[in-house]
């Protein structure tokens, strides 16, 4: 009986967290790391990086999609020619 019950007691625990901690843990790692893909996109376009992290924590895919589509803000704008000043 005591083989057993110590048995059960190995097999629910890892050093000395349940399995569900230890996926509540990998669970919250993932969800961390996908968070910088639209902050990281964003920052490549030029917009704040911690802003769209924080925005994609809490609405990952609507993040994404407005990092994509958002405008390049480091493209410089064309500069049209201007006319030879006569001085």
């Amino acid at each position: 009986m005591f083989f057993e019950r110590g048995f059960t007691m190995f097999a629910t625990t890892l050093l000395g967290y349940t399995f569900d901690v230890i996926w509540a843990v990998i669970v919250l790692v993932f969800w961390i790391a996908v968070a910088f893909w639209p902050a990281r996109v964003a920052g490549r376009k030029g917009h704040s990086f911690l802003g769209y992290f924080i925005f994609s924590l809490f609405f990952f895919p609507l993040a994404l999609l407005v990092a994509y589509l958002s405008n390049d803000r480091t493209k410089q704008a064309p500069v049209a020619p201007s006319a030879p000043s006569e001085e």
